[in-house]
């Protein structure tokens, strides 16, 4: 369990709160049971690796709140939209006897010890997280998945996975799938030409047919253009008298 040194916070306004943050904390409010909201502040540098963790909403911590310590879990963390840093923090006080629903992340573990894994199977991950509803007072970190023994084709439910007493999953009309072993996918590479062979394609000082057939097409064209052309100069220049010389072309 991790402990954080909190301090309480008598201003609440926008502009106290971004003050706060300018010295290098984080607001934040602490909520629950039958004690009354308490505004409070935590500094960034003892939390920051704690928020960027996938445990961090499902782990319970210890505030030590100006000399009095509460067991809390985080319920939620705003962020910043252009920076991206943590700029508020919802703490709920874990309360003895309540139950409380969590997204709790799931961990696999001993993938040597999975047959399918070693002949080149893949680890198809369904649910990286499962909802379970647990006691506030037994709160599991994580969810432990074991491979050993699967093979290709095994489908790991949730039935399969021991959980604590008192927990149990909010999804029950069902035994979900957690993770699949499945078959390893092949890509075929494209057939290589035999040794001197060569193709039309990309070949130096060839054209492809289809280039080949489209620039003799246009050739054609060409010749029937200029013959036409020459046919059109020589009536103009008929017509007109034989001391005048055609203008030049510009």
């Amino acid at each position: 369990m991790s402990n954080l040194k909190a301090i309480k916070r008598e201003k609440t306004s926008s502009g106290a709160n971004n003050k706060l943050r300018s010295k290098g904390f984080i607001p934040a409010i602490l909520y629950g049971g039958k004690d009354a909201n308490l505004n409070i502040s935590i500094e960034k540098k003892d939390i920051k690796n704690l928020i960027n963790s996938d445990t961090f909403l499902s782990k319970v911590l210890e505030l030590d709140i100006n000399g009095k310590k509460e067991k809390v879990i985080p319920r939620e963390v705003a962020f910043n939209v252009v920076s991206e840093e943590p700029i508020h923090i919802d703490f709920m006080r874990i309360v003895t006897g309540k139950k409380i629903i969590l997204e709790i992340p799931v961990k696999f573990i001993n993938h040597p010890d999975s047959p399918g894994l070693k002949r080149g199977g893949v680890l198809n991950i369904v649910r990286r997280k499962v909802e379970l509803k647990c006691p506030a007072e037994n709160i599991p970190n994580e969810i432990i998945v074991d491979l050993t023994g699967t093979d290709i084709g095994t489908s790991i439910k949730i039935s399969s996975v021991k959980l604590d007493d008192n927990v149990i999953p909010t999804i029950t009309d069902r035994d979900f799938v957690i993770a699949t072993v499945a078959s390893p996918t092949v890509i075929k590479e494209p057939e290589k030409p035999a040794e001197g062979e060569t193709t039309t394609e990309g070949a130096e000082g060839e054209v492809p047919a289809e280039g080949a057939e489209a620039a003799a097409k246009d050739g054609e064209s060409a010749k029937k253009d200029e013959k036409a052309k020459e046919g059109a100069d020589k009536k103009t220049e008929d017509k007109k008298p034989a001391e005048k010389k055609p203008a030049e072309k510009k």
